[in-house]
């Protein structure tokens, strides 16, 4: 077994969300969730695709797991993996994976320091959305949106929410219990709560795990989704809240989006 870790969407090198990508690791789906726990962070496991039945042109199928649970995509892993694997075959040309999970394909390419993947729309939830709903979730029954409410998906369903400015986005204090129960009955991985800047950028916060320890410092995939909502190229800035600035860069592809960052090696665990 070979372990690497490496540091996603960072704003400068030896920063950023870190995951650990994991060769030649045991397949056993208990193992994995336990090496996860007990190193504490997102490991991506990167396994051959023959040992998956798959046919195609993929070079690896990737297979996600949290020290909570077992993930069908991450973004941020994905880019640790696609960094990994850009060693192994060149960066030249982009290269196809697919997910463990449903089986997603993904195109991964690199520009420079920073590496992308390619994410189709997916269909989302049709929920009717009142305007109520987002308050409660928030716990901010003052809070006044600053558009609509819209669930968007690349690869998992995100409500996403605008809020006038950075000030209210960190003073926010949601009910995660009730992000939790409402997002399992809908079908919808959370809350993603965003601001504009005054520097044309995007600011955003992730709530989608009980605990508050557990905020994310980048989420790709909301980036993603609020890509396809403006219909332009962002930077999207996420972190703050949780001490790991991060800086996700999007493109428009169509009803694609490649979604991206600086990844970098952190030291090898072992």
């Amino acid at each position: 077994m070979r372990v690497h870790e490496f540091d996603c969407f960072g704003v400068q090198a030896g920063e950023g969300n870190p995951a650990l990508v994991i060769e030649e690791g045991n397949s056993n789906p208990g193992w994995r969730r336990a090496f996860a726990r007990e190193r504490g962070v997102t490991c991506v496991f990167v396994d051959p695709v023959d040992a998956q039945g798959e046919a195609s042109s993929a070079v690896a199928v990737l297979d996600y797991v949290y020290p909570h649970a077992r993930s069908p995509l991450c973004v941020h892993a994905t880019l640790a993996a696609a960094q990994l694997l850009f060693e192994r075959h060149g960066s030249g040309a982009p290269l196809a994976v697919t997910t463990a999970m449903h089986g997603q394909p993904l195109v991964l390419s690199r520009d420079g320091e920073h590496v992308f993947v390619r994410l189709e729309r997916q269909d989302a939830p049709a929920l009717e959305l009142d305007t109520a709903l987002p308050l409660r979730l928030l716990s901010a029954p003052d809070l006044v949106l600053a558009s609509p409410p819209r669930v968007l998906s690349v690869g998992s369903p995100k409500l996403l929410l605008e809020v006038e400015d950075m000030e209210t986005l960190y003073a926010l204090q949601p009910d995660l219990a009730l992000i939790h129960v409402w997002g399992k009955n809908a079908g919808v991985n959370g809350c993603y709560v965003w601001c504009r800047t005054a520097e044309g950028e995007v600011e955003g916060r992730n709530f989608n795990h009980i605990e508050p320890a557990l905020e994310d410092s980048a989420t790709g995939v909301a980036a993603g989704a609020l890509t396809l909502l403006l219909g332009q190229a962002l930077t999207v800035r996420q972190g703050r809240a949780t001490g790991h600035a991060c800086s996700i860069r999007t493109a428009l592809e169509v009803d694609a989006v490649l979604v991206g960052g600086l990844v970098s090696r952190g030291v090898s665990p072992g």
